[in-house]
């Protein structure tokens, strides 16, 4: 019984025992931490990529008697030169893409990862005064303003996927419109 009594009463192993407790959500902490940051990162790229597409797409110069959404742009090739922007950062599509692998992992389904268009706003939406559209798009002909739109989605690359945990049906996605201004 007086062995019994010293077992109870043993503090030894009392740290080993409380880091196998908080191990497991420890482990959680960390690769859950990891796994955010990495989702987040993914996004970010996707998102930053997507705006600098439509950012180069709303400065190309406007065909003098364009009708929206046929003939904006002067340049017929507009939308394969804005998707190359959006991918390699290159007019050319000969750039360095900003992550190597990155637009090769297309949704599941889906065979186009970036996408180019454009809508047409009334001018009359964008009035900031009683008089009619003021500003850059009053000098405009016809009664709409184009708008340019750059869409991207990829697949999410997990983490946690290299440790046997499979993600693989997640897809980033982002949008980003421009309206053209032209040079």
């Amino acid at each position: 019984m007086l062995k019994l009594a010293r077992l109870f009463h043993n503090r030894n192993a009392a740290a080993a025992a409380e880091m196998a407790l908080v191990t497991p959500l420890l482990l959680g902490l960390m690769f859950g931490s990891a796994e955010l940051g990495n989702f987040f990162a993914d996004q970010h790229a996707l998102e930053k990529q997507v705006r600098d597409g439509a950012r180069y797409a709303s400065r190309l110069e406007f065909n003098t008697t364009y009708a929206c959404p046929d003939s904006v742009f002067q340049d017929a090739d507009w939308r394969t030169k804005t998707i190359n922007v959006t991918k390699n950062g290159a007019v050319s599509g000969a750039g360095n893409p900003r992550w190597t692998t990155y637009w090769d992992r297309s949704c599941t389904g889906g065979s186009q990862t970036v996408t180019a268009s454009i809508r047409c706003v009334n001018k009359s939406a964008v009035a900031t005064t009683t008089n009619g559209p003021t500003g850059l798009y009053s000098s405009l002909a016809g009664t709409t303003i184009p708008v340019v739109k750059v869409s991207g989605a990829v697949e999410y690359r997990s983490v946690l996927g290299r440790l046997g945990l499979d993600l693989t049906n997640v897809c980033l996605r982002a949008d980003s419109e421009a309206a053209v201004q032209g040079l």
